[in-house]
């Protein structure tokens, strides 16, 4: 499947797996990808409303090469040569509370309730309402999108909260229209669980590595989103997958002393016995891997997309040129299958 194929199934993809997993660099590489099509992607990352200094958006702009931290204001990342373009925000209960009075004619309360200190406390008061509020914005932007309103983005990853909180983040709005027999309220509930149902406007996408734990915490989120959320899922991505070395199942002293000497290279005998371990500790990582990833395909039969492992400490705009390459092969082998 050609890439921009791949980007047309849907308006949002809400991205979530395991802290850990790197679902905020999938994110961002996706929407690399989706830029180098040439698309306009916004990415948005949920923040607390305490959370003011919003450590991790850091790391996303740092993997454009950038340094500061993302705010409300949408941020350019980078413009690609088609016309595509990658621009990211954070979103806060308060901050998405004070627009909300602002388009609906509260423009006073909003301004009464940020010179009093009480924005935060408002804003969290009901419980689900933080959600609701960020997730009720995402819509707002998704209309846009739909509208092809002037400078909208066309695609917008939402970096959900990790797995475990991501579910109850999307049910939220489920709860919220149960509780709320009419208003504001209910009506804002209801247009978002219209979205997050609607597999045309919302879809989602899971991200894992290939290891036990996350492997069966990502196949328990995907049944939970399904039931409880009522959200599409797309598909899933293996993330930091090593790439495969050929290795013998037997490493032998002497045929390693014979592959160094044709190359040039005299090993000693500490060299070699270290190379032994080191490609014996490597061929059981890959079988490791190999079977979570069969487990994986077994118990959640979604398609898998694949990014390898970055040998680097920091990831910036090299290892994000890698791996938006990588994804972009991925999904070029990508078949859409239906789910029952």
């Amino acid at each position: 499947m050609e890439p921009l194929s791949f980007f047309s199934q849907t308006r949002v993809l809400i991205v979530t797996g395991k802290g850990g997993t790197g679902k905020t660099t999938v994110c961002g590489v996706m929407a690399n990808l989706a830029a180098r099509e040439g698309l306009r992607a916004l990415v948005v990352q949920v923040a607390t409303a305490s959370d003011r200094l919003e450590p991790e958006t850091a790391n996303l702009s740092h993997l454009f090469g950038r340094d500061e931290v993302l705010g409300y204001d949408e941020m350019a990342l980078v413009t690609g040569p088609s016309g595509g373009e990658v621009r990211a925000r954070a979103l806060r209960p308060d901050t998405a509370l004070v627009e909300y009075l602002h388009l609906h004619g509260m423009r006073r309360l909003s301004r009464r309730l940020v010179s009093t200190g009480a924005l935060d406390v408002v804003a969290t008061a009901v419980p689900g309402m933080p959600d609701m509020l960020v997730l009720g914005k995402v819509k707002q932007m998704e209309r846009a999108a739909a509208a092809g309103s002037p400078g909208a983005p066309e695609l917008i990853f939402l970096d959900a909260p990790a797995a475990g909180h991501a579910i109850r983040f999307l049910q939220s709005p489920h709860g919220l229209l149960e509780a709320a027999s009419g208003g504001p309220v209910r009506s804002q509930a209801q247009e978002v669980v219209d979205m997050l149902s609607d597999p045309d406007r919302c879809q989602a996408v899971l991200v894992t590595t290939p290891e036990e734990t996350p492997v069966s915490e990502t196949v328990e989120t995907a049944q939970l989103l399904e039931d409880r959320a009522g959200i599409k899922l797309c598909a899933v991505v293996v993330n930091a997958r090593l790439p495969v070395l050929p290795l013998p199942e037997h490493l032998e002293s002497a045929a390693l002393s014979e592959l160094a000497a044709g190359a040039g290279v005299t090993l000693a005998p500490s060299e070699l016995e270290s190379l032994i371990v080191a490609g014996k500790l490597r061929l059981e990582r890959q079988g490791a891997q190999a079977a979570q990833v069969v487990r994986l395909a077994e118990e959640l039969p979604l398609p898998q997309l694949e990014l390898p492992f970055c040998f680097s400490a920091d990831l910036g705009p090299d290892q994000l040129s890698t791996l938006t390459d990588a994804l972009g092969r991925s999904v070029a082998g990508w078949q859409p299958v239906e789910l029952p």
